[in-house]
């Protein structure tokens, strides 16, 4: 496919040691990691609690790689400039949150920052086709959002394949994310389907060296992306 974004990994510091965040990212780091993901939860619309604004200006003093905010909130649109000012790069949004999606989209590029949109597993992906055009990401929830360390869902795969062509229809580079669940086994089918950036918690921090969980998630990635239409 022209215009085809590259293969990224993004480790979810959700799943990292918090007593040594800043030891997860040099780790990540020396491993070839290409962004780091911030899973902010207000309690409200998942049933947790998780990183605010002075979180992610942590992280963002510790790093330059790109940040990836994904914001499972009831309000995005309240807490855009926050984030955005906190340090991150792209915001990513609930289509199922509060908020006015036009309006969100339109205050995060105001500041500057690339936006995604995110949709639940149960979520159609023709709810979130009208603003493809306007995103800079597309993220595909495979698991339910809330909690780390779930499994799977292959069935929200069709949605990842209904994304990509829908861009490549439009010539368009913008990213479909894969969330929830991502290993070396089922990041092969994600690829495949068209996903182009992979958020991966456990599978990097869970156990054994980042380093080698980043390379064999690489690997896997790279194996599944040459079976697919980009």
């Amino acid at each position: 496919m022209p215009n085809a974004p590259p293969l990224r990994l993004a480790p979810s510091l959700l799943s990292a040691d918090f007593a040594d965040l800043a030891g997860a990212i040099r780790a990540a780091e020396a491993g070839g990691a290409d962004s780091f993901h911030l899973d902010v939860m207000d309690g409200h619309f998942v049933p947790n609690l998780s990183f605010g604004p002075a979180l992610v200006a942590a992280v963002r003093a510790r790093t330059k790689l790109p940040l990836d905010v994904h914001l499972m909130i009831e309000d995005p649109l309240r807490f855009a400039e926050p984030f955005r000012k906190a340090g991150g790069d792209t915001l990513v949004f609930h289509i199922e949150s509060g908020s006015d999606p036009v309006e969100v989209i339109r205050t995060v590029k105001k500041q500057g920052g690339a936006v995604g949109v995110a949709l639940r597993p149960a979520t159609p992906f023709a709810l979130v086709e009208p603003l493809i055009d306007r995103v800079d990401q597309v993220l595909v929830m495979s698991v339910e959002p809330g909690f780390s360390g779930q499994r799977f869902l292959p069935e929200v795969l069709p949605k990842v394949a209904a994304a990509r062509a829908r861009l490549a229809k439009d010539g368009r580079a913008a990213d479909v994310s894969i969330d929830g669940g991502v290993t070396p086994e089922t990041a092969v089918a994600a690829a495949r389907a068209g996903a182009s950036f992979f958020v991966c918690g456990n599978s990097v921090y869970g156990g054994g060296a980042v380093a080698e969980n980043l390379r064999r998630l690489r690997a896997a990635v790279e194996e599944g992306a040459k079976g697919a239409v980009r």
